[in-house]
């Protein structure tokens, strides 16, 4: 068992080093909430992580399948490039560039790199994917996102054609807002063998706005063999959403992805007239994600949920697919981390793909060393600045006949110009005799 270090509980730690050491990471993530703040927008009351769980236990007893460490759970079915994101392994997505018909208050857009640019300014897509291809890069399901792809249909069209022209087997996907969506556009997307369409749908959207997109939507099953819907949560309107379900499910679509709504570090000002407040904490790992949504919004995940249950409980038989924010950096973490050969102090996690390490300070440290030479082991570091020994996980087990306090390091690897470094992330407590659990002989760490 894994104990999350806070304000409250950090007082309650015996061993000194550890607490001073933790400390600073408590420190780093209340100024990174501070500066939230700043933006004008208020912290929601502390996440209810047990009601959070049991609620997905409950769907999942219900028949909703839980996938990627509980951060994606659906009913009926899901797209296989949805299934792919969790690793991110074969898949690619690129933009032609960033501009769009719609002005969304949520729209992460912004956050792109190079966005001003690519305003004025396309991309090559297809002098990109051939080079891709040239290198010899496996790639098995491929996006076209924007902005709106759509702006250039030509282009679009054609960039379709070579992906699986280079790549017959390709899984394909468009992303579009529907609004520039005909008939004349959908044939040529079939005849280009596109996989699968996914339309966006907003509540905010007036009724005649949203029935224009819902026949767009019913057109394009003619055409495309999987035709998908992606739908931010907004907290509130809830009866809405569930109508669009309704309309989907009566539709036949593949499926819905019900996203985790959040706020994209821009247009504050719309956010606070909405009353709306970030979740608190907003990540269970501080870090640098590349995934330029922004910070999860309060409620918006028990509103998924709840959309969830409400499928199931209408037996609907359209796929519905919750995908949270920490759905979304998944993919980011284990590529990060895959590529490094890691020292035998760390383990990679099966979970959450982050990489762990155990730690005990100050004078634990003679009790936890004259333990390991009994054993043999050897494959252990000491930090005489801090005064601590790091360990894997996975030793923690001999160690259950001490009554010690252990901190569980989480990190994740980092390129710099001169190679791969473990960057450290954030310190948890354990106690060596509840940290695991045993199944057929072999030890499986709770992390």
């Amino acid at each position: 068992m894994i104990i999350e270090i806070n304000d409250k509980n950090i007082k309650r730690i015996k061993n000194v080093k550890l607490a001073s050491y933790a400390a600073r990471y408590l420190d780093i993530y209340n100024d990174y909430l501070k500066q939230i703040t700043r933006t004008g927008l208020n912290m929601a009351a502390p996440y209810d992580a047990q009601f959070i769980k049991n609620k997905k236990k409950a769907l999942v007893s219900k028949g909703a399948i839980s996938r990627n460490n509980g951060y994606s759970l659906y009913v009926n079915r899901i797209s296989e490039a949805c299934e792919a994101c969790q690793k991110g392994i074969g898949g690619i997505t690129f933009f032609i560039d960033l501009n769009c018909i719609r002005k969304c208050f949520f729209c992460f857009n912004p956050n792109q790199e190079n966005y001003s640019y690519f305003l004025k300014n396309k991309r090559d897509c297809i002098s990109e994917l051939k080079r891709i291809h040239h290198q010899g890069m496996l790639i098995k399901h491929l996006a076209l996102t924007g902005g709106e792809p759509l702006l250039h249909p030509d282009e679009t069209i054609d960039f379709f054609k070579t992906a699986k022209a280079l790549y017959p087997k390709v899984f394909t996907r468009l992303y579009t807002c529907g609004d520039l969506i005909n008939r004349d556009i959908l044939k040529r997307l079939k005849n280009t063998k596109l996989d699968e369409i996914r339309f966006s749908l907003r509540v905010e959207d007036s009724p005649e706005e949203t029935s224009n997109v819902l026949q767009k939507i019913q057109s394009a099953k003619e055409y495309i063999p999987k035709v998908m819907v992606e739908m931010p949560v907004i907290p509130g309107n809830y009866s809405l959403m569930e109508n669009f379900l309704r309309e989907l499910d009566n539709i036949g679509v593949f499926g819905i992805n019900l996203l985790e709504f959040c706020f994209p570090f821009n247009n504050a000002e719309e956010f606070c007239k909405r009353k709306l407040k970030i979740k608190n904490p907003p990540h269970h790992i501080l870090y640098n994600y590349w995934y330029g949504g922004g910070l999860p919004v309060a409620e918006s995940e028990k509103g998924c949920l709840e959309l969830l249950e409400f499928a199931l409980e209408e037996k609907l038989k359209v796929g519905v697919h919750y995908c949270s924010l920490e759905n979304k950096h998944t993919a980011q973490i284990f590529q990060q981390n895959k590529r490094a050969k890691l020292p035998p102090h760390i383990y990679m996690s099966n979970k959450d793909y982050f990489l762990k390490s155990a730690k005990v300070f100050g004078d634990d440290r003679q009790k936890v060393l004259e333990i390991f030479n009994k054993i043999g082991y050897q494959d252990y570091l000491i930090n005489e600045g801090h005064e601590n020994i790091e360990f894997h996980v996975g030793k923690i087990k001999y160690l259950k006949g001490l009554d010690i306090e252990i901190g569980i390091v989480t990190g994740i690897m980092e390129e710099r110009e001169d190679g791969l470094y473990f960057r450290e992330l954030k310190i948890d407590l354990a106690y060596p005799q509840n940290f695991e659990k045993t199944r057929n002989g072999d030890t499986t760490v709770e992390l």
